[in-house]
């Protein structure tokens, strides 16, 4: 990689070794995960992976005369946020690999240990470079993934996205991203409507891009036709939003995804922020699609900042409230955190806490092809949380690390 890359290399190895990373650890808690939940347990760790995963008791007869480990709250896996565009004022919409480091950084100490850097629609050499430059991250495992939203969207419902930039599918620019992003490039976001999605769509699946389906007009049989089994989309991006809503007479997209979900063909994104989708909608998508709903944030680069003036793409954002919007009133991404929106889910969609956890870790991770991460088992990324009974993060281990 470039120098950039090697100084933050060095400095992740010097951070390692201070944490004494590589020595050993054992952390005990309850472990809440898709796989898991356990009273008492202790996760062990062996430099970046987890080696067992154990209850009390099964940890103390391999370890005969060792001191009490002290109990240190619910342990949860690393976050996955597969749908985020930036935060703490930085742009993962960008050439400079600093600024979209800095995205990532803010959302890992957040919790989210792995996210994927999303883009957004913009003239084809600047998504092309954009994604040049985010690939570099992803090769040093600083994002774990790229994720593209655009151009080949709805006009009538392209939401935040600059409308001078959206187009037909178009193979030669897919396989210019493809080539940019060098086996990085994870989801990619197409209206099923646009003339030429079939092709795409064929092409990013046979590259190993999950096709989503959003930012689309298109009315339930024809949504329906391009999800899986019959087409070859598997995700459904952020339900609810940039689409038209349910209606008893006109179910749309969101009963297509909502019918794929329960069939067990498709996923679903769900920004759980309280802003892009109410509780009541959240608990639908839930009991609909049991272990398909994805939590994202949608995040753009003012999560964790205060209210004013911010960009997505070519777009001046004004954030109130904690609320973002372009100019013409349409939302422009959200400006929370996974981990709220996980607490979103536990406490205002009536969620348990091992299905909402699935949703922010295991599912994300599964959509988006990402091996060794969203799960506590031995083997994989020791990726962990450390929070409290109401949530309240107290400590995050990112691959083998106290953050």
């Amino acid at each position: 990689m470039s120098g950039t890359r090697s100084r933050r290399t060095e400095q992740n190895e010097s951070a390692a070794g201070a944490a004494g990373f590589g020595a050993g650890l054992h952390i005990r808690g309850r472990i809440v995960s898709a796989a898991h939940d356990v009273a008492d347990g202790v996760v062990s760790v062996e430099g970046e992976r987890v080696i067992a995963v154990r209850t009390l008791a099964e940890w103390a007869v391999t370890h005969p005369g060792s001191a009490e480990l002290p109990f240190e709250g619910t342990l949860l896996p690393g976050l996955v946020d597969i749908h985020v565009h930036g935060g703490a004022g930085h742009r993962f919409d960008t050439e400079d690999q600093e600024e979209a480091a800095g995205a990532a950084e803010y959302h890992r100490s957040r919790g989210s240990t792995t996210v994927l850097a999303g883009i957004v629609t913009a003239a084809p050499d600047d998504m092309a470079a954009q994604v040049a430059a985010l690939r570099e991250l992803a090769e040093d495992g600083v994002i774990g993934g790229i994720y593209a939203e655009g151009p080949f969207l709805a006009g009538t419902r392209c939401g935040a996205h600059d409308p001078r930039y959206l187009t037909d599918p178009d193979p030669r620019l897919v396989q210019r991203l493809l080539a940019a992003a060098g086996g990085h490039l994870k989801i990619m976001t197409l209206a099923p409507e646009r003339p030429g999605f079939d092709s795409v769509a064929r092409l990013l699946a046979d590259h190993g891009v999950t096709v989503s389906l959003g930012h689309s007009d298109a009315d339930f049989a024809s949504f329906r036709e391009a999800l899986q089994p019959n087409g070859l989309a598997s995700s459904v991006t952020h339900l609810g939003n940039g689409m038209p809503p349910l209606h008893h007479r006109s179910a749309g997209p969101v009963a297509a995804a909502l019918a794929a979900a329960a069939r067990g063909n498709a996923s679903v994104e769900l920004i759980g922020d309280g802003v892009h989708v109410d509780s009541g909608f959240g608990a639908l998508a839930f009991a609909a699609a049991p272990g398909r709903v994805a939590l994202i944030t949608d995040a753009m680069a003012a999560a964790g900042m205060p209210d004013g003036k911010y960009r997505l793409g070519s777009q001046d954002v004004q954030v109130s409230d904690g609320v973002a919007r372009i100019a013409s009133g349409s939302i422009a991404g959200g400006t929370a955190h996974l981990l709220r929106c996980l607490a979103w889910a536990v406490r205002e969609c009536d969620v348990s806490l091992v299905d909402a956890v699935r949703a922010a870790t295991a599912t994300p991770a599964g959509i988006a092809g990402l091996a060794d991460v969203g799960e506590v088992r031995a083997g994989g990324y020791a990726d962990l949380l450390v929070v409290d009974d109401d949530l309240t993060l107290r400590r995050v281990l990112s691959r083998g690390r106290w953050l």
